[in-house]
């Protein structure tokens, strides 16, 4: 697949996903006291040299000139993550990277869009104590809200480094081990399943409804059909099932979108559903690599994929 054609995919999804009114997200009408859209378009864009560079890396890999445990997959990710804080002072993106980066490496290496879910999940397989290590780094640079304190490898624990040496703690024994905690994980063990389900709801809508419209009813399914692990970290579980039984009334017909949205921000960003958010953000890369163009219809954006 064409170097460029991946990197502006992995950018245009999660821009379109910052713009888009979904319930309880920042979006280009709505922001939250410590993050706002503008947050997103700096953040998203910051990552532009470092995914380039993680394409170029991947097309090694597939040549044979590197092994797949010399991905250096933790470090393109802190890389990113530095790159996005550099941009903005906030963590719009911390997910989206470390959703993205992997998969987009799979895209550059395998034979198609279905293939490059195996590969993703190789590297994963593959990595090394030294990519977790520079992982948590990532994570102290971007410094996201709800990650507990005084669980095993703690993140932000002086004795974390030692312990996941120690102990071979790769990027996939680490997801296995947390992916309770944060759906990331568990898109890296089950080869995107969520993201890629998601994807093919998407591009069923865009023939029915107009872009924004598609991208809102597919958020409120993912809301209806999960958990959102970050709800669960900031706010509790229950407030995560909250969240999820107002989605399914919103199906039923017995709430409204705007009502849903209104219900998620009685408490600030405590209803943030930013896991969901960057599947959804990597949903609509993929959508962008099959194809996505708009056009405008009747004063609506339409999303369209195939040749004009």
């Amino acid at each position: 697949m064409e170097r460029w054609k991946i990197v502006r995919a992995f950018l245009l999804g999660p821009l379109i996903e910052a713009a888009v009114p979904k319930p309880g997200n920042v979006n280009r009408f709505r922001d939250f006291e410590d993050l706002t859209f503008y947050h997103f378009l700096f953040a998203d864009t910051a990552v532009a040299g470092v995914y380039y560079e993680a394409v170029k890396t991947a097309e090694l890999l597939k040549k044979g000139i590197l092994e797949p445990w010399e991905a250096g997959l933790g470090e393109l990710m802190r890389r990113a993550v530095q790159a996005s804080r550099e941009a903005q002072d906030a963590n719009p993106n911390f997910g989206i990277i470390a959703l993205s980066l992997p998969l987009m490496m799979g895209m550059a290496i395998g034979r198609n869009m279905l293939d490059a879910r195996k590969k993703a999940r190789l590297l994963i397989e593959e990595s090394t104590v030294r990519d977790t290590m520079e992982f948590y780094r990532a994570i102290r640079i971007a410094n996201p809200k709800g990650i507990p304190s005084g669980v095993k490898y703690d993140v932000y624990s002086d004795d974390s480094f030692r312990e996941l040496f120690q102990d071979e703690i790769n990027l996939a024994r680490l997801a296995e081990i947390s992916c309770e905690r944060e759906l990331i994980f568990c898109e890296w063990l089950n080869e995107y399943e969520l993201s890629y389900s998601t994807f093919g709801r998407l591009y069923e809508l865009i023939k029915e409804l107009p872009l924004e419209d598609a991208v809102v009813r597919a958020f409120v399914e993912l809301l209806a059909n999960n958990l959102d692990t970050l709800i669960i970290r900031k706010a509790g579980v229950e407030e995560a099932k909250l969240v999820q039984e107002k989605a399914k009334k919103v199906l039923k017909g017995e709430l409204t979108v705007e009502e849903l949205d209104a219900f998620m921000r009685e408490k600030g960003d405590l209803r943030n559903p930013g896991s969901l958010a960057d599947i959804m953000a990597v949903s609509l890369s993929l959508l962008v690599l099959r194809g996505l163009r708009i056009e405008l219809k009747d004063g609506k954006v339409w999303g369209v994929t195939g040749r004009p």
